[in-house]
Order: C-alpha cells, then sequence, then structure tokens
C-alpha cells in the first residue's frame, strides 16, 4: 500500500513537472539567453569572474535557475536550464557580447570601432591625474558621508555597487562595494538611451540631420507612420506600438534575447496611438535610433567610429563600450558598460551644457531640449532622459534630470547645485530609496 502510495506521488510530481515545464518553456529561451549573454560580458568585457557573476549578477529569479558555463579560450558563454533551451554568448574585442541565432556563423568577419586615447597632463575629469584635495566651505562633509554611508547600509537589500558625487568638477564623495573599485567596469543598461540620443544632438549641431524631419525609413513611407518624425522617436511619444515588460515574452524580450537586428522590431509595429499624444516607454525605440543612425553615414565603419570620436574617447570615456548586435547595430537601448568615473563625465557634459574643456559638442539648446517633458509623461520623461519636473522625487529639486538604468543605475544631473551624481548598483527603487538618497546628497550642499 506504501509503495502504491509513493509511486502516485512520484507520478503527479512527474506531471506537475511537465506542466511547470511546457507552460513556461517558451520563457527558457529568454531565462538561458539573458543569462548567456550577461556572463560572457561580465567576464570577458568587465573582467569579473565566473564566481561573482553567478553568485551577483545572475543571481536574482527566474535568471538564477540557469546553468552557465564558459570557453575563456574561444571566449564565449553558454547557457541552459534544466538541461533545455541551450544559449551562447560569442565575445568579439570591440563590439563586446552578443547572443548568437541558429544558422549564424562564429567565423563571419566584423568591422569594430576605432578608438584613440588621447593623454591630457590634466586631472580629472580632463584627464587621468588625480584631483588635488580641495576642502569646500558649502559642503557639510560629515552630512555628506552619513548620505553615502546610508546608501551602503543593509547592502544585501540596497546592493549598491557604487556612489561618486561631483561638485564643480571636483569629486566630493567616492564609494564602492567591496570589489569593486574605480576601475570596475559597470553596465548601465538603458542610461545607454541617453548615450544614444546625444549622438542625435551632435549630428544636430553638425548640421547633418534635424530632430524635427521624418524618420528616414523607407516602409514607412506609403502609410501614415511616414509622418513621424526623429523627435517623436527622442521623446518616446510617436504612438507604434511596443510592450515593455521584462517577465514575460514581449516585445522587449524578443528583441534582446532573439534577434539579429535589433532595430527592425520597433520598425515594423504599427501604429496604435497619436504622435505626441502616447508617449509610451520603449527599448525598441531606442534600437531603432541606433540602426536609423546608419543613414547618416558613408559607411558602416564610420557610423562605428563616430559615437567614440566625437562622444565616449572625446570626452575621456576610455572604459566605455557600447556592445553591438549581429547585424552592427550598437544596442543603443541597454548595453552601455563603463567605470562610474567615465558614467560621471557624460552626467559633466551635460551640466556644462555640451561644452567639454572648452569644445562645444552639441548646442546648449539640446540641453533645454532633453529637458523639456514629453506631453502626457507627467512630467517624467524628456529627450531620452528622466525628469524630475513631475516631482518623481518630491525632496529633490525639480530641475534633476537624469539617465536611468534597469536595477537602479542612475546618472542624477543637478544643476541647482552644481552636482553630478552617480549610483551603480543591483537593484532599483524597490530595494532603494532614491527620494532619501537625493534629499541628503542635496541638503549637504549649501
Amino acid at each position: 500500500m506504501f509503495k502504491r502510495f509513493i509511486k502516485i506521488i512520484l507520478f503527479l510530481f512527474v506531471l506537475i513537472l511537465i506542466y511547470v515545464v511546457y507552460t513556461n518553456y517558451p520563457r527558457l529561451n529568454i531565462i538561458s539567453g539573458y543569462s548567456a549573454k550577461n556572463m560572457s560580458s561580465s567576464i570577458f568585457l568587465a573582467n569579473r569572474t565566473f564566481k561573482v557573476t553567478d553568485y551577483q549578477d545572475n543571481n536574482f529569479p527566474p535568471i538564477k535557475v540557469a546553468n552557465d558555463k564558459v570557453d575563456l579560450e574561444l571566449k564565449s558563454a553558454t547557457a541552459t536550464v534544466y538541461g533545455l533551451m541551450k544559449r551562447k554568448a560569442i565575445y568579439r574585442e570591440g563590439l563586446g557580447s552578443a547572443l548568437i541565432t541558429k544558422g549564424y556563423d562564429e567565423n563571419k568577419p566584423f568591422l569594430i570601432p576605432k578608438r584613440e586615447k588621447i593623454n591630457t597632463n590634466l586631472p580629472f575629469p580632463y584627464g587621468d591625474l588625480e584631483q588635488k584635495d580641495t576642502l569646500f566651505s558649502t559642503i557639510d562633509y560629515k552630512e555628506l558621508k552619513n548620505a553615502i554611508g546610508n546608501a551602503f547600509s543593509n547592502n544585501e537589500v540596497k546592493k549598491t555597487r557604487a556612489i561618486l558625487v561631483i561638485y564643480k568638477d571636483h569629486i566630493i564623495a567616492e564609494k564602492y562595494a567591496k570589489g569593486f573599485d574605480k576601475n570596475s567596469i559597470l553596465l548601465g543598461w538603458s542610461m545607454t538611451k541617453s548615450i544614444t540620443a546625444t549622438i542625435y544632438g551632435i549630428l544636430q549641431k553638425q548640421g547633418e540631420l534635424n530632430i524635427n524631419d521624418k524618420a528616414p525609413i523607407d516602409l514607412w513611407k506609403d502609410d501614415e507612420r511616414s509622418q513621424i518624425t526623429i523627435n517623436d522617436l527622442l521623446q518616446m511619444n510617436s504612438g507604434l506600438e511596443w510592450a515593455e515588460n521584462y517577465y514575460s515574452i514581449s516585445d522587449v524580450t524578443k528583441m534582446l534575447f532573439l534577434t539579429e537586428d535589433m532595430s527592425k522590431i520597433q520598425k515594423e509595429k504599427q501604429l496604435i496611438g497619436k504622435q505626441n499624444e502616447s508617449w509610451n516607454y520603449s527599448s525598441g525605440t531606442t534600437n531603432l535610433l541606433s540602426g536609423m543612425l546608419r543613414e547618416y553615414f558613408n559607411s558602416h565603419q564610420e557610423y562605428l567610429d563616430f559615437w567614440y570620436s566625437n562622444l565616449i574617447d572625446k570626452i575621456g570615456m576610455y572604459s566605455m563600450t557600447i556592445e553591438a548586435d549581429l547585424s552592427g547595430n550598437y544596442v543603443g537601448s541597454s548595453y552601455g558598460w563603463a567605470t562610474t568615473r567615465d558614467w560621471a563625465k557624460f552626467g559633466l557634459l551635460y551640466l556644462h551644457k555640451g561644452n567639454w574643456n572648452g569644445e562645444q559638442l552639441f548646442n546648449e539648446s539640446w540641453v533645454d531640449y532633453v529637458k523639456n517633458p514629453t506631453a502626457t509623461s507627467n512630467g517624467g520623461y524628456g529627450g531620452h532622459f528622466w525628469l524630475n519636473a513631475g516631482g518623481k522625487y518630491p525632496d529633490a529639486p525639480k530641475d534633476i534630470y537624469s539617465a536611468n538604468g534597469f536595477q537602479g543605475q542612475r546618472v542624477f544631473i543637478i544643476p541647482s547645485k552644481d552636482l553630478v551624481v552617480v549610483r551603480m548598483g543591483l537593484v532599483g527603487s524597490d530595494g532603494f530609496d532614491f527620494n532619501k538618497f537625493l534629499k541628503e546628497i542635496v541638503n549637504s550642499v549649501y
């Protein structure tokens, strides 16, 4: 009787297991894809170990159920879930890691961006020398130290990796979690969107485009989408269909983990709303913008080089890599990696209204543009930057605008206080109180 009972229990267990696997099987592709891609980038781009990546970066549900393997010689990572849905990511020098799709030729030649480092005999942020110790009478250093300490307290919940505060071009606070330092390369996730938008600002200053022009997309020329402008796309207000859900099989997860050309999926969507009346956050829109940029260059090589020669390397963000998809488009929505100090340089560029050590990279009016609230965003979004105009952080200045990324990556620009504040971590507002953090930082500056 007991043996029969055990058999029934085992049979029911197997049925439940089959049901769980069957109902979640399509999601396994996303889970193993995320795990393999993140493992590959973390090891080969950010120079972290398998152990650290597995224990920290990939250790959250449902990703932690994936099993990863790494080939150090071939620079690749594979992942499966319960032995199913094997996915592989390969690392390409200069382009970062990418998930390969069925039938992709791993030996296919590829172009890489040309990089140039200019050595200057200047301290940070305009060079590699250390800054001179500077004390400001307008800073309450004890209060500032407490604010930074609070950002790391109970770090099992907050999961803060780095905090950097810059005042009047000087680092006034800098702290890293154990195992990280000023040379650690960290993924900015959607902070990369603000990098993508900035390329448009630079090209506009150079007279190569006007953001009020119609988007140069042949697929749209014979239907109502032909009226969509670059501005509509930069403000996430085109009216195009898009589902940004990372916990299901949605447009964004299919784009990031199942496609070779990430610029196509948003391009093929239909209008479901009206321009300037339908704000909808869309990583697909940013990757459409990234791929669209190739229309403004004579060659793919020029496209690859421009991001670095005219922005990234121009302001000394030498640690930064923008990863590319298999088609050679930068994944401008999500895959920018850099040190905390280099992310801060990007914030400083905006704090100085596009001027970098005497050179104007984009017009001052571009800053006003990205800070202008998009219609129907309730004061929360501008031109690929997030805003505090609508009071998202009620105890912080309304003039704050920021580059935001998944898991709480932030570059806050605070003009009224002459501050740039960077926070990098592994958890967002569900474990970190940004309003309290900003309030404490700002209150330390008189």
